[in-house]
């Protein structure tokens, strides 16, 4: 059998085993009448998000549908539709099994710490598969439908990079309203504890963790995936084109990183009194070993002697996977130096708390950049640009543990929460706040890893893009010895600097202000309702959920529109309006401020979160203390940091790429 029909083989499988780990959870017992009741009002919650967001989104996939079908055929405008479908395909399959997760891990940890982590990993795990499956099947199969020819379906990573956007933007600000809304009414103006049920907006707060976290990420890294395979083959295709090899390769890589996924999905268990976080790491270390051996294996298969330098490339990406990761931990984790600095400094209140957590998010740029500048060098002088491309690849085809252990978060979260609202016994709380407090972990290492992935293959997708510049004949004036050479001293390429750089900071006023006023309606909503409904302090009165999750869902998709818009519309201006050089100079200006912020509204969000939490188990006081007031404010800083605007650089900068990269044949000067 021809060695590229594994790719899709691959991708099936993937599937195939995100539909057995998704009928497994379902098998089990969603408890009680009333946690029954909580994750079903917690599921109809996230589908109506979810069914909202994609209708509207459904008029823009049509619009450029027919757009790239009259200017460029058929083939580009399915290939955009296929990117798009399938993300969305993801983000329903990955929702899907979070929220009916959410009470069976409940239940589960009626019984064992290792049976609650089971559920809940095995719901992460259809997220993780669905993202690496689609992703490769969809590169693949357009590729072998459409004669081989990787230029024809680069816009597969346009579509995907719009949705992502899309969804990170939109589920970012429903998440975070909810959450504001209901810590600054609950938990500091009437006293009460988070999730618990007399909140109105506690259900908004739980769907708002899997719009988030499992959608939001899930979309941001299927985006990664296919942007990254496709530079990856443009690349390839031009410096090896015998026998495909150079094209092939990054799908063979994508089909052993989805391999090593399965095989560790079943190494992720703990005994009695076991730690969850040392079974995780088990898997994503356990990922990256497989996929490293597989990967010798292939390069020297395919490419002989100059394998190894390819392999060592790859390598680079698999070490920045574990060095990130390491780094965002040392700088979000309450059991680190920088965030109980932050903690201590919430002593002389909100003031000072905000300021360490600024310092400590400003600090946390450094060593990331470090690591990826020495991936880029390693990666370049073994490989040249094919191994930049490769080291990205390397880092994104482990996404489907990455995704898996992100997506198993949420879902432990809201069994937390559920656990809270059904009033349990305290034991079930106690095992679902062990597995929440490691969840919190994975998702700041998560986070990591997608910044990590968008910058690498922002660069991959830069590469691709002037060597597709290179073969637009209208633009051979700019060439020098075949290549685009970008000269900063140009007045053209220093505006497309200035303007890239400026966009991430406009996207990240435009979704903070958006997080404010959504929070704001959330807020009015929340107090009119302890207000004017009878008995809900008490508990004999019923608060009206339905209304918060619809407020979060409303200001959600509206205020998605206008980010959006800037993003895709703005890499078109400049390529068209001040040409190919100054589109280069936006694409690094772009990438240089997108990751930087990124990392900066991460790093200081996930701090200020776990300072908080570091507070509240009894450290500078102790929860109902001045300390503690002022974490919850620094919180609700960072919870848009973290989880809005910080996130968002991720699509924004692949947006960015996939969209120069698509137009770059139509550009004239």
């Amino acid at each position: 059998m021809e060695l590229l029909y594994l790719a899709p083989l691959a991708g099936v499988t993937a599937l195939v085993f995100a539909a057995y780990f998704m009928a497994s959870v379902l098998r089990e017992s969603a408890g009680n009448a009333k946690m029954q009741e909580l994750s079903q009002d917690i599921f109809d919650g996230a589908m109506a998000y979810l069914n909202r967001q994609y209708k509207t989104l459904i008029p823009f996939a049509l619009i450029v549908f027919v757009i790239l079908f009259y200017v460029d055929g058929y083939k580009l405008a399915v290939s955009f539709l296929v990117g798009a479908v399938c993300s969305a395909i993801a983000g329903y399959a990955g929702m899907t099994s979070t929220t009916k997760a959410n009470a069976r891990t409940t239940e589960a940890a009626r019984t064992s710490l290792n049976k609650a982590l089971s559920v809940s990993f095995r719901a992460g795990a259809v997220m993780g598969l669905s993202v690496a499956g689609l992703g490769l099947l969809g590169v693949s199969l357009l590729y072998l439908i459409f004669d081989r020819d990787p230029v024809v379906i680069n816009s597969f990573a346009f579509g995907a990079s719009a949705i992502a956007f899309f969804a990170r933007i939109g589920g970012g600000i429903y998440t975070k309203a909810a959450d504001v809304g209901a810590d600054l009414v609950g938990k500091v103006e009437a006293g009460i504890p988070e999730d618990d049920p007399r909140n109105p907006a506690v259900i908004a707060d739980n769907v708002g963790d899997n719009v988030g976290d499992t959608a939001g990420m899930g979309a941001d890294l299927f985006e990664s995936y296919g942007a990254t395979a496709i530079a990856a083959m443009l690349i390839g295709n031009t410096l090896y084109p015998q026998n495909g090899a150079g094209a092939i390769f990054p799908l063979l890589l994508g089909a052993a990183g989805i391999l090593a996924a399965i095989i560790s999905i079943f190494l992720v268990r703990v005994g009695k009194e076991g730690d969850p976080q040392a079974a995780l790491n088990r898997g994503l270390w356990g990922t990256n070993i497989i996929t490293a051996f597989l990967a010798y294996i292939l390069a020297d298969k395919m490419f002989g002697r100059q394998g190894i330098g390819i392999f060592i490339a790859i390598l680079a990406g698999l070490v920045v996977n574990v060095l990130v990761g390491m780094i965002t931990e040392y700088y979000t984790s309450h059991a680190k130096k920088p965030t109980r600095k932050i903690s201590d400094a919430s002593r002389t209140g909100a003031a000072t708390n905000i300021i360490s957590g600024v310092a400590t998010g400003l600090k946390s740029t450094a060593y990331p950049m470090i690591v990826f500048a020495i991936a880029i060098w390693v990666a370049y002088n073994q490989a040249g640009i094919y191994g930049i491309a490769m080291a990205a690849m390397g880092m994104l085809c482990t996404a489907g543990m990455v995704v898996a252990v992100d997506s198993f978060g949420p879902v432990a979260d809201n069994a937390g929460g559920i656990a809270e609202m059904a009033e349990l016994e305290p034991e079930v709380r106690k095992t679902t706040d062990q597995l929440d407090s490691v969840g919190n972990t994975t998702a700041a290492i998560a986070k990591g890893f997608a910044i990590g992935s968008a910058a690498l293959t922002a660069l991959a997708l830069f590469t691709a893009f002037s060597e597709e510049v290179a073969k637009n004949p209208k633009l051979a004036g700019l060439l020098q010895n075949g290549h685009l050479v970008v000269n900063l001293t140009e007045p053209t390429v220093i505006i497309g600097v200035f303007l890239g750089a400026t966009l991430p900071f406009l996207v990240c006023a435009l979704t903070m202000e958006a997080v404010g006023k959504a929070a704001f309606e959330m807020i009015a909503e929340v107090r009119r309702q302890f207000r004017e409904i009878p008995g809900i302090m008490e508990g004999t009165g019923r608060p009206d959920y339905a209304r918060c999750v619809d407020i979060s869902t409303q200001a959600a998709i509206r205020e998605m529109v206008l980010p959006g818009l800037f993003a895709v519309g703005s890499p078109v201006f400049v390529g068209f309006v001040l040409g190919a050089k100054a589109l280069a100079g936006f694409l690094a200006g772009v990438t240089a401020a997108g990751v930087l912020l990124a990392i900066f509204m991460s790093n200081a969000g996930g701090a200020w979160d776990n300072a908080k939490k570091y507070i509240e188990s009894g450290q500078c006081g102790g929860k109902g203390t001045a300390a503690h007031a002022a974490a919850v404010i620094g919180d609700t800083v960072g919870d848009p940091f973290k989880d809005t605007s910080g996130p968002a650089m991720n699509p924004l900068i692949k947006v960015a790429g996939t969209i120069s990269l698509l137009i770059a044949p139509m550009l004239f000067f």
